[in-house]
């Protein structure tokens, strides 16, 4: 199967696939003798598995570990189970960042009256979240 086959075939894009074996999560695809690249029904099944668990947030060293435990018949399913618990607890991290981030500017949108008038606490928000973050700066800016 060529490459376009076999980005037709796995969901992802020619250029990711390249990457993919740029990287090493993929082996180097056999050439014909024209040089384009081949790839095996194999190749397909590990390309699935990279884009399930990149589709699942796993980052690419992950997915590097991921698959060399994949490939190791000898491996403990602890280690397995610690990757994924680990990524858990990551996208739990985030998901809470996220949480209130959006509590945040939903109160600053809340607060805003939306009319005609200049003054808008959602602007204020930011420019205070501005000050917060860098204390060093104690030059008014301009206009406000």
């Amino acid at each position: 199967m060529n490459i376009g086959q076999a980005a037709k075939h796995t969901g992802l894009s020619a250029k990711m696939i390249r990457y993919y074996e740029s990287i090493d999560l993929l082996p180097r695809a056999g050439r014909t003798h024209s040089g384009y690249r081949q790839y095996s029904e194999q190749d397909l099944h590990r390309l699935a598995f990279i884009k399930r668990a990149r589709d699942l947030g796993f980052s690419l060293e992950e997915v590097g570990r991921l698959l060399a435990l994949w490939q190791d018949k000898q491996r403990a399913s602890a280690d397995v189970k610690a990757l994924a618990e680990a990524h858990i607890a990551e996208l739990e991290r985030r998901i809470a960042e996220m949480s209130a981030l959006r509590n945040t500017l939903a109160e600053l949108a809340a607060s805003c009256q939306g009319d005609g008038r200049p003054d808008c606490p959602i602007l204020h928000g930011l420019e205070q979240g501005l000050d917060e973050a860098t204390p060093c700066c104690t030059t008014p800016l301009a206009g406000r």
